[in-house]
Parts: C-alpha cells; sequence; structure tokens
C-alpha cells in the first residue's frame, strides 16, 4: 500500500432466499462504490442462510464451485465498478470435501486468492464441523491491485496467533467476514458482554500487530428450521478499526447499513516505530505456543 484506500463493509441480513441475499449485497456493493470504496467486505456467508444452526445434509446441496456462480456475478460488478470484493462462500472443493472460503476479487474481476476458514467451532448453533472442512493453506495474505490483505473468516478471529501469521506473512489490512449472534436464552448482561468481548478481541489484533481491522457481520433474527432451537438473533456491530484499535466506522446492532473510513497506508510505520512490538518479540522464547498444553 503506497496511498491512502478507502475501506467499506456491508452488513445486512439473509433468509433462505439466495437471490434475495444477494442482491442486499449487491446493493451493498454499489453503495459503497459511490462513497468512493477501494475495497468492500461482505458477511459470512452473505448470500445464505446461517445454516449451521443444524446438522442437515441436504445443507451441503447449498455449496458451490470457486470459481462458481457467485463469483462470477460479484467478479462482473467489481470490474464494473472498479472495487475489490471480499466474500465468503460455502465452497464445494471436491466431492465430500466443503470449506467456508472468502474469496478476495480484485478491482478487475479477477480471482486475487481465496483463504479458507481454518478454526472451525462446534457449538449449539454453530455446528460449523459437520459441514466444513478446515483450512490448508495457511495464514497467507492474498496480494490485490491495492496491496496484501490478511482474509480471515469468523472463528478465526478469536485467535491472535492467526492475526500474527498474516502479519508475519506481510499483510497490511486485516479482514474478518463474520456471522455471529446471541443465543435467545442469553441474559441482557451475557448478551453486553459477548458483543464486548467480539469487538475487543478483535480491536486487540489490531493493536499488537499495528494494522487496521475490518469486521463485518450479518444481522436480524434467523429461524432454526429444525425448531430445535429458537434461532438466533446476529448482533450486527460491523466495524473498521485503526492501528491503535481506534473505531473509524461502526454499523448499528439491529439495521441493515453500509459503513465506510478511509486508510492512511502510512500509520502503520509511524506506529510501530513507537510502539516496537515486531522489534520487541522474543521469538526465542516462544517454542512452546506450538504444544497443545504445557505440562
Amino acid at each position: 500500500m503506497n496511498k491512502s484506500i478507502k475501506v467499506a463493509v456491508v452488513q445486512h441480513d439473509c433468509s433462505p432466499d439466495y437471490n434475495s441475499n444477494l442482491d442486499k449485497s449487491i446493493s451493498g456493493i454499489h453503495k459503497a462504490a459511490k462513497l468512493g470504496a477501494d475495497i468492500v467486505l461482505l458477511p459470512e456467508l452473505h448470500a445464505l442462510p446461517y445454516f449451521c444452526v443444524s446438522e442437515d445434509a441436504r445443507n451441503f446441496d447449498l455449496a458451490e464451485s470457486i470459481p462458481g456462480p457467485t463469483t462470477k456475478i460479484l467478479a462482473k460488478h467489481a470490474e464494473d465498478l472498479k472495487i475489490i470484493i471480499v466474500a465468503s462462500i460455502f465452497e464445494q472443493r471436491a466431492k465430500g470435501i466443503y470449506h467456508n472460503t472468502a474469496v478476495v476479487l480484485d478491482n478487475n474481476g479477477s480471482i486475487a486468492g481465496i483463504y479458507r476458514k481454518m478454526h472451525i467451532p462446534d457449538d449449539p448453533g454453530y455446528y460449523e464441523k459437520f459441514y466444513f472442512t478446515p483450512g490448508d493453506q495457511g495464514f497467507i495474505p492474498i496480494e490485490t491491485s491495492v496491496g496484501k490483505l490478511g482474509v480471515m473468516v469468523c472463528w478465526d478471529q478469536w485467535f491472535p496467533e492467526a492475526a500474527r501469521l498474516m502479519t508475519l506473512a506481510g499483510a497490511e489490512l486485516l479482514f474478518y467476514p463474520s456471522a455471529i449472534g446471541w443465543d435467545l436464552n442469553d441474559t441482557e448482561e451475557e448478551k453486553v458482554r459477548q458483543r464486548n468481548a467480539w469487538m475487543t478481541i478483535q480491536k486487540s489484533h489490531a493493536i499488537a500487530n499495528s494494522l487496521p481491522v475490518i469486521v463485518s457481520n450479518r444481522v436480524g433474527h434467523e429461524h432454526d428450521p429444525t425448531e430445535k432451537t429458537n434461532g438466533a438473533d446476529f448482533w450486527g456491530s460491523s466495524f473498521i478499526a485503526g492501528p491503535q484499535g481506534e473505531i473509524l466506522a461502526k454499523a448499528p446492532i439491529d439495521k441493515a447499513d453500509v459503513i465506510i473510513a478511509e486508510i492512511d497506508s502510512k500509520r502503520t510505520d509511524a506506529i510501530r516505530r513507537i510502539w516496537p512490538y515486531l522489534r520487541d518479540r522474543r521469538i526465542d522464547a516462544y517454542h512452546d505456543i506450538v504444544k497443545r498444553h504445557i505440562e
């Protein structure tokens, strides 16, 4: 990155209707382009309902290849609008192998690269291990026309090791498409704690690595088609943070929105000069970090 760029985030609700969801994403992309965005981030699995609320083999029919129908449509808009699009897709890589994959479409419509979600959760209402094979590419930034993008997906956002490895590999911005919400049985106090924790951990990645962090989420209530749970209320709150964790833009909890912020590419270097975390890392003493547990 050798100049300031504008980064946008699209936040919207999702339903079982693929075309309706995709239209909302495309509408948000066009709004971002009108605001002068160079890059736009969509929510996790933006064209689909959050089907991982239950284990149902029929949901594998929702997956597609990359390149595939969704990337073809988005690529046309990326080229026409001269905007980079970061989108999350349910990928069928091969028979029996499915991934939660972020694809980066450059501003000429080409696929700059993909990232397959590495950390896969398995919790009530988030049965992702049933659907997604963990990524096997590591934490490698994607080279685009405006710089190297460190793209990860949702559950990855809770792991500082992932953000650090993206940073060490040369990422200039960190992106986290997300789909996260509340259990309707949670107390109001617990809901506040969860949302605050979600924002805090990602702002800490910005601080620890002196990099801007761009986060998307979906919004609204999604019904559990099995009726085994009360569904989920996705808490929105998409945000863009600067390299000291400062909030540059934030979306509401309960409404669709498009947010945008200007990123000063020179600021990362300036911050790293006065807060030299990378210089002072004790790499000679971190070898135990690769162990599951230290006995």
